[in-house]
């Protein structure tokens, strides 16, 4: 019987002369001493790794039970050249099935019972004596050289590193649309004291700051070209609402920062877009199938959410359903109320294009495909993910889904339907002719018009208008403010009214006893005066 030994410094083939041993409960004794241990195994045969590379890679197909190149060829010259493949082979139970399958080698299948633990542990024990020769701290440095390449080969090509790619890459994204949200804002209300009526026709951030960055000082609008920024609707309607603007000047100076400002905001929102090209290819290149029902942003949310995508797998859909609710659905238990129907997976197009009485149900349905297509991402072979058929589930599940969609959207407006047709039969009245008659109203033809098809001076005007009225209602709100802090008395005048009269009632009613006082002691005199009979 032969026993196939990985060590830091190659494959090591040794020979058991006593086969019986193998399955006794004393093995350990046979590896307390040296001399016992090279008694029971005879090194036959080894194979020395001749780098680290190739060490690492081939310690790293073992861990995974393949068969690495190196291993191959060494079984096959020792064991299947020279006619011992009938023979029994020890290895590892990561190896079994790949070395039977591949060599057509006698195996022995390690069992739950005797997984030959304690074989492995004494060659561990004894393996300085069983390789004549080698010194113990040779193999101690051999074997932590190798753990610490094998360690940073793992962390250097771990799978997780790419789905920390993608949570980075969406948190990421989201701070920087709120960068350039405040930042619009800012530029808004400070050009906005110069140009307020430019807010009313753009609302566009990133145009706003184009033309604000092109145009500069309103007085430049008549001037300067906005065909690459603006339609040539909005762009007549900017250049007439800057002459009739209603905004301060202005220096230079001031629009100095206002144009650095802007030009801020148009940066972040071009690395904004190529971010979001970046995660969309990341998205198709890791989740195939959950990009295919869900969308890019929303899968890369659930997978910040889980921390990975095999946390992610790990979740049944209902949870995958309330991910992102948390806080909802603990209050909710907590005051027993209705747990939430949706969180993260809120924002797909399937749940969002839904109407509001199948928006529950619906996000029930993309949450159980949604879990399917993440466990089929997370488990499938990197390597067939490349493939053009990588997210055929995904499609099929979102397919089906859309098809149900139409259905139960049928099903409810038929029933709206018949319910509707159920109340007019029940209150429905006889028909009779009447001798009135109507006749066409030609106003009802006048349709206004689509605010790009008005003159571009009208919806100048009007947002100059709705600037005025703003702030005619702010100065109104101010003037009312200040008129109800003069009407309203301050609060030490009342607390020293109200002490005057606490004074004075207490001065009338010490007058009022002394008066009553005075009154009963003249009347106990004339009692006393009066004589008696």
């Amino acid at each position: 019987m032969l026993v196939l030994y990985e060590t830091p410094m190659g494959y090591c083939l040794f020979k058991l002369t006593d086969a019986a041993k193998l399955e006794s409960a004393d093995l350990y004794k046979e590896f307390e001493t040296p001399e016992r241990a090279n008694k029971l195994l005879k090194l036959k045969a080894l194979h020395r790794f001749t780098s680290t590379a190739t060490a690492v890679e081939d310690l790293t197909a073992v861990q995974n039970g393949k068969l690495g190149k190196g291993l191959k060829k060494f079984l096959t010259e020792q064991v299947v050249e020279k006619g011992k493949g009938k023979e029994s082979l020890v290895v590892n139970s990561t190896l079994a099935h790949s070395i039977s399958k591949k060599l057509s080698i006698n195996v022995s299948t390690p069992t739950l019972v005797d997984d030959h633990s304690d074989l492995w542990r004494g060659i561990r024990s004894q393996l300085a004596a069983l390789l004549d020769g080698l010194d113990p701290k040779d193999l101690a440095a051999m074997s932590l050289g190798l753990s610490h390449s094998l360690s940073r080969f793992k962390l250097k090509f771990s799978p997780n590193k790419v789905d920390t790619m993608i949570v980075q890459a969406i948190a990421l994204l989201d701070d920087l649309d709120k960068e350039i949200n405040i930042y619009a804002m800012r530029v808004k209300e400070w050009y906005g004291w110069h140009f307020p009526e430019l807010a009313k026709i753009l609302n566009d951030n990133v145009a706003y700051a184009k033309v604000v960055s092109a145009m500069g000082l309103r007085t430049n609008a008549a001037t300067t070209s906005f065909e690459k920024i603006l339609p040539e609707d909005l762009e007549a309607v900017v250049k007439a609402a800057a002459g009739i603007s209603m905004g301060t000047e202005i220096s230079e100076s001031d629009i100095q920062h206002i144009h650095a400002l802007c030009d801020q905001i148009i940066a972040i929102s071009t690395y904004r877009a190529q971010l979001a090209e970046y995660l969309r290819n990341r998205m198709n290149a890791i989740a195939p199938n959950l990009t295919a029902i869900v969308g890019d942003l929303v899968g890369a949310r659930l997978i910040a959410h889980a921390g990975s995508l095999l946390n992610l797998a790990k979740f049944p859909a209902s949870t995958v359903q309330i991910l992102g609710a948390e806080k909802a659905l603990f209050r909710a238990l907590k005051t027993k109320h209705d747990t939430p129907k949706y969180g993260i997976i809120y924002h797909a197009s399937l749940v969002g294009q839904a109407p509001p009485k199948l928006k529950g149900k619906m996000a029930r349905m993309v949450a159980t495909k949604t879990a399917l297509s993440i466990r089929v991402d997370a488990l499938t072979d990197p390597n067939d993910k490349s493939e053009e058929q990588a997210s055929s589930v995904g499609l099929e599940n979102r397919s089906k889904l859309e098809s149900r969609l139409r259905a139960l959207e049928h099903q409810l407006d038929g029933s709206a339907v018949r319910r509707f047709a159920d109340g007019n039969n029940k209150n429905q009245r006889r028909f009779s002719m009447k001798g009135d008659t109507q006749t066409y109203n030609t106003a009802t033809d006048a349709v206004g018009l689509v605010p790009s098809q008005r003159e571009p001076l009208e919806v100048a005007v009007k947002a100059v208008l709705d600037v005025k009225e703003e702030k005619r209602k702010a100065k109104e709100e101010r003037k009312a403010k200040r008129k109800a802090e003069k009407e309203e008395p301050p609060a030490e005048a009342v607390i020293t009214t109200d002490g005057m009269d606490v004074d004075e009632e207490s001065k009338e009613s010490k007058k009022e006893k002394k008066r009553k006082r005075r009154e009963s002691e003249v009347n106990g005199q004339a009692d006393a005066d009066q004589p008696n009979f």
